[in-house]
């Protein structure tokens, strides 16, 4: 008999969380959301469950991905192979080699993807020895690497632009029809009417190429509309953060600590967009989805649209328990 442990973990949790609320009336509001929103992917075949994981990230910019990948490599044992976006001369990659490395999982390839001449947002110069040696370019291979692995789904946790998922489609389509998708990007109503969210405005080609080929399989997006929260903002203030600074911290959380202290002498804070996209990749509970159909226009802003495509979207997260969760898979 195989090991479905993972599956049956992850149904127990929802099964939990989503009945709490018939026992005390202060978790009622979750559990109507969650018993609205339907069970998380994992309540289906356990092949889904544990499939690999592939995440895709422009690490060294917000620190939400450097969190995010942190607790992917202490938490998702199935993490099989990290690529890199928005590249910055391949040193995105290198940050992330030696960053699996603290984390004990110098088993999981890193690979340098497409670089979109964006030079602003690089906040890790020198958080990384010097003597780590560049990664390999060719993401195609590499995510053809993963997928020869099982004769199953992969499972793509895209936590940057679309671009390097846009190349695969565009060498290996064969290989995107494989992949279940999370992706972090897109907002209905962002901050900013004039522009697309961060990801989708990096490269709005992809985004709007994409979004019709991915959408016969459901792919999953955690749009911007849930993930810009100031609850999943951590800050000096935060208990995460204050563990990164105590005495006995792991040289990881110093690397989390320095990185956040850099961006936080231009910004306030870094809310957990990246890292509340791995919790619904792996089947945390506490989300809720609703598909909607949308349509994307030239710049990639995001609206609802009738005659659009059909796609799974956040619509809401109980973010105080989601900062526990990552609490926890921070250790």
């Amino acid at each position: 008999m195989g090991d479905n442990r993972g599956e049956k973990d992850s149904v127990g949790e929802w099964l939990a969380v989503a009945g709490l609320g018939e026992s005390f009336e202060e978790f009622s509001e979750l559990s109507d959301s969650l018993t609205a929103g339907g069970p998380p992917p994992a309540v289906g075949p356990s092949q889904v469950v544990r499939a690999p994981v592939i995440i895709d990230t422009d690490a060294g910019g917000d620190p939400d991905d450097t969190v995010a990948l942190v607790a992917a490599a202490r938490s998702v044992p199935e993490l099989a192979l990290v690529i890199t976006g928005d590249e910055y001369g391949g040193e995105r990659a290198r940050f992330v080699r030696y960053l699996l490395h603290l984390t004990g999982r110098p088993d999981v390839p890193v690979v340098a993807g497409a670089d979109l001449g964006n030079s602003r947002l690089y906040f890790v110069d020198g958080l990384f020895p010097s003597d780590t040696p560049r990664q390999g370019g060719d993401v195609v291979s590499a995510v053809a690497a993963v997928c020869a692995t099982t004769s199953g789904p992969v499972r793509w946790v895209g936590l940057g632009p679309l671009s390097n998922l846009a190349a695969v489609q565009a060498e290996r389509p064969e290989l995107v029809a494989q992949l279940v998708v999370t992706q972090m990007g897109g907002a209905i109503n962002y901050r900013d009417p004039s522009r697309a969210e961060h990801n989708f405005r990096m490269d709005p080609g992809a985004a709007i190429d994409l979004l019709p080929v991915l959408a016969p399989r459901s792919p999953t997006f955690v749009v911007s509309d849930v993930t810009f929260n100031p609850a999943i903002e951590i800050t000096p203030e935060t208990p995460i953060y204050k563990k990164w600074t105590q005495p006995d911290a792991p040289p990881w959380a110093t690397v989390l600590r320095t990185h956040s202290d850099r961006w936080m002498e231009r910004y306030p804070g870094s809310m957990q967009h990246d890292a509340l996209t791995l919790a619904a990749a792996t089947f945390w509970p506490g989300i809720r989805f609703a598909r909607e159909r949308v349509a994307l226009d030239h710049l990639a802003r995001m609206t609802r649209d009738e005659d659009g495509t059909e796609i799974v979207l956040s619509v809401s997260a109980d973010y105080a328990a989601f900062m526990g969760w990552l609490e926890d898979r921070l250790g």
